[in-house]
């Protein structure tokens, strides 16, 4: 198929008849070409154009899926977030709650310990009183009695009457008590 060399003739240069083929081989060379053409055209470039297309949508919907997901990641870094503030204005509400509740159990406590030491002091108020009135009582006894001792003594005689005795012993103390001369007193 290629060109046959023609033999130059002794006077001539040079010609395009050396490299040029005969005209039979160029038709049919044009018509398998065209041949091929055809055959590419009808049958292998649609399907080339088929593969094509299906890597331009892969490539499209790979595309599409990343801008979803670079969305979804965004969607979902926007809920993190919001839940982290959620979280931490719950922590501090909590905080903020316990600390008001220690406060509280606090004052409680300190009024419970107010009212228990109030109470403690009036008890010990009413044993001091109690204790004292005891005292009074047996030292009102007891100096009664020395003092009906000592007047037997002054007397020299047993006195009899304790009715008598024991009213004079109450005046004497009652004037005592009157006089109000203060325990460790002055003289």
């Amino acid at each position: 198929m290629f060109a046959q060399l023609v033999p130059m003739s002794e006077g001539s240069v040079g010609g395009i008849g050396v490299v040029l083929p005969p005209l039979y081989e160029i038709f049919w060379s044009a018509l398998i070409l065209l041949v091929i053409l055809l055959v590419v055209g009808l049958y292998a470039l649609p399907r080339i154009y088929s593969m094509i297309d299906q890597r331009r949508d892969a490539i499209q919907e790979g595309l599409d899926n990343a801008e979803k997901a670079r969305e979804d990641l965004s969607l979902a870094s926007r809920k993190k977030d919001e839940m982290l503030r959620d979280a931490q204005a719950e922590a501090h509400q909590i905080r903020e709650d316990a600390r008001a509740q220690a406060q509280q159990i606090v004052a409680q406590a300190r009024l419970d310990a107010q009212v228990e030491a109030q109470r403690v002091q009036d008890a010990a108020q009413r044993q001091i009183l109690a204790e004292r009135q005891a005292a009074q009582i047996s030292l009102r006894s007891d100096v009664g009695l020395l003092a009906s001792e000592l007047a037997e003594k002054l007397v020299g005689e047993h006195l009899e009457n304790t009715d008598l005795t024991a009213r004079v012993v109450d005046r004497f103390l009652d004037e005592l008590e009157a006089e109000e001369v203060p325990v460790g007193g002055a003289n």
